[in-house]
């Protein structure tokens, strides 16, 4: 027994007593960097297609006059070139819709590998489009590698949560962010003319998302499957403690194995978890509220302008085009630098601070890009000051609203409804994507100046949803989420048809993992 009492005082955590076993090996940092290849591959292809907007758009019309004898009006080739950028969220959604069953069906990391594949599809329509003389292959090719990126934004995120313990799990969770911002700052600085942003390169820079894919093949086989999936959803005891083995780098997973038991006891009697049943399950409906909040926090922001349109932005501002595409990578290298800073503040102050705390900086910050837009003819450095408050807005979003939201959800559900739940926000996230995409320069053409008023109204309402309603989940268990959302009843069981008891934030009782007797 005593040699049990020391094995269960090496995995408590000093400060909650939560299990903490192993420590960062390399098979883990293997299993990270295979699962946040995806993660580069979804920013790449959010931030590829800005800087070359105007030779695509010329290569639209070149096509257009070869086939027609006509050029494009400007309405269609704005309305063409909104949709290439937008049916990229079309796939997403329709990815993010299927994460949850692709990640049962096939595994969290299997399903990563064979979507790696359909990347290597759309990679090669999109590059060859330029040979075909024909934009519809772009077309294709960006709704293709939408679908791809919309599994990834899903399977990223629970993998990433499957295979960490909870002192490092939010750590973890923030490199997901860190591979799309990593991934968007790459496709800007090699959207520049002088790299790949021209008209006789535009063709390989959109190519080149097959080599994250590539990579994720070649990394296939030395990443182990996420445990948690091997024991919960598919019974397999044996498989799941030989990937913990490997994983934590010690024989000491007991704890573990017996907190993943106790989860797939609770899930066996519990009704099966459909996305219906999300809306129906009391116990389930307000952490899913809470999680399509958190995804529309980040998406109806604003932040999708600054992604898809930052270079039309600036330009805007007074910058000629080629100083308009170069300041474009300021917004990409300050996504990378902060979500850098952002990790291990993630497992140190916590989620629901960072993301007020952010929510609260691109308010005010919003505020200021108006004013600065408003002004700019009457007030001259106001040019450059709209570019300087246009970067501390996407500071403030890189702290929390960036890389939140995709760990939030895996946090908030045990792993049944998991899936299931990361399917739904994931499809929020990428609906709206989708409307601010197509609709950001319409907004811009019809409010101009004051194209960001609406975005600070939103980011306003849902400051005001997360400070009411958004726990903390640092530092604490699955099992010790999910009991959060159970109100007790007399007899010490809990009701699952029950709200969150509520303080301004939402209380957890710590209770120990079952340890090695």
């Amino acid at each position: 027994m005593a040699d049990s009492d020391d094995l269960e005082k090496e995995s408590l955590n000093k400060d909650n007593e939560l299990p903490v076993h192993g420590h960062v090996t390399p098979r883990l940092i293997l299993a990270v960097v295979f699962a946040v290849l995806g993660s580069f591959c979804f920013g790449y292809n959010t931030g590829v297609i800005n800087a070359p907007e105007a030779v695509i758009k010329s290569f639209m019309n070149e096509t257009e006059f070869r086939r027609n004898g006509v050029e494009m009006s400007e309405t269609k080739t704005t309305s063409l070139f909104a949709l290439i950028v937008a049916i990229f969220a079309v796939g997403g959604c329709c990815g993010g819709v299927m994460a949850g069953w692709w990640s049962n069906y096939f595994g969290r990391k299997n399903g990563m590998t064979v979507n790696a594949a359909i990347g290597f599809v759309a990679a090669a329509l999109m590059f060859f489009s330029k040979m075909g003389r024909t934009y519809e292959m772009i077309i294709v090719g960006r709704l293709l590698i939408g679908f791809n990126c919309g599994l990834y934004t899903g399977l990223t995120p629970l993998y990433l949560s499957e295979i960490s313990t909870p002192n490092i799990r939010g750590a973890l969770g923030v490199l997901h962010q860190l591979g799309v911002v990593s991934g968007i700052l790459l496709s800007q600085t090699l959207g520049f003319p002088e790299v790949l942003g021209n008209a006789g390169h535009w063709e390989i820079l959109l190519g080149l998302t097959f080599i994250p894919c590539l990579l994720q093949f070649l990394l296939f086989l030395g990443c182990p499957e996420s445990p948690r999936y091997l024991l919960i959803t598919k019974g397999k005891e044996e498989e799941a403690a030989k990937a913990l083995r490997l994983l934590r780098g010690t024989d000491h997973i007991h704890a573990d194995i017996e907190e993943m038991k106790a989860e797939a006891r609770q899930q066996a009697a519990e009704p099966k978890v459909t996305v219906i049943s999300l809306f129906r399950t009391p116990s389930l409906r307000m952490p899913l509220i809470i999680s399509i909040m958190m995804h529309l926090s980040q998406q109806l922001s604003g932040i999708v302008g600054i992604f898809y349109y930052s270079a039309s932005l600036l330009k805007g501002a007074g910058l000629d085009p080629t100083a308009a595409t170069h300041a474009t990578s300021g917004v990409g290298g300050t996504m990378v630098l902060m979500t850098l800073i952002t990790i291990p503040l993630m497992d140190r102050v916590g989620r629901r601070t960072l993301h007020l705390v952010g929510l609260a900086g691109m308010f005010v910050f919003s505020i200021l890009i108006t004013v600065a837009l408003a002004l700019r003819d009457e007030v001259a450095w106001f040019k450059v000051g709209s570019i300087v408050v246009s970067l501390l807005y996407v500071v403030f979003f890189a702290l929390g609203p960036g890389s939140i939201p995709w760990l939030i959800v895996a946090e908030l559900f045990s792993q049944g409804p998991r899936p299931a739940a990361i399917s739904v926000s994931v499809l929020v996230n990428w609906v709206a994507n989708f409307v601010v995409g197509y609709t950001f320069p319409f907004i811009q053409k019809g409010l101009g100046n004051f194209t960001f008023l609406p975005f600070s109204a939103f980011i306003l309402l849902f400051f005001i949803f997360c400070f009411v309603y958004l726990p903390e989940t640092k530092g604490k268990t699955f099992e010790d989420i999910t009991m959060v959302w159970k109100k007790p009843v007399p007899n010490g069981n809990s009701d699952s048809s029950a709200s969150p008891q509520k303080e301004g934030t939402y209380l957890v009782s710590y209770q120990k993992t079952p340890a090695s007797s």
